[in-house]
């Protein structure tokens, strides 16, 4: 772990708090280098692991949606490896699900 991670204390219900971890860019393409080649990983699965990663509680999945779409466009890490292309968020990634399942395909 290089960089210091960025956690904030949130309220969670009426009475307790949860801290969250907002990611880097550089986290998320961590971890999408790190999710199995040629197959679709969860994005909640991997928010997850990165809250755990870095001690928080949960992973902002706002932020996670950010990295992912600029991500895509840079190419920077294997978005597909993560986006599921039968859902609506697929279409904000470069090329679209027709891409992220010919990218899936490719790694088998």
């Amino acid at each position: 772990m290089d960089e210091l991670p960025v956690i904030k204390t949130r309220r969670k219900g009426r009475s307790s708090t949860q801290s969250m971890l907002i990611p880097s860019e550089e986290m998320v393409a961590r971890a999408l280098w790190a999710a199995p080649p040629g197959q679709l990983s969860d994005i909640a699965g991997v928010r997850q692991a990165l809250a755990k990663q870095y001690g928080a509680d949960a992973c902002c999945p706002v932020t996670v949606q950010r990295h992912l779409v600029q991500i895509s466009q840079s190419g920077a890490a294997p978005f597909w490896r993560i986006v599921d292309p039968d859902r609506p968020f697929a279409r904000r990634m470069s090329g679209g699900a027709e891409r992220i399942r010919e990218r899936l395909a490719n790694e088998k």
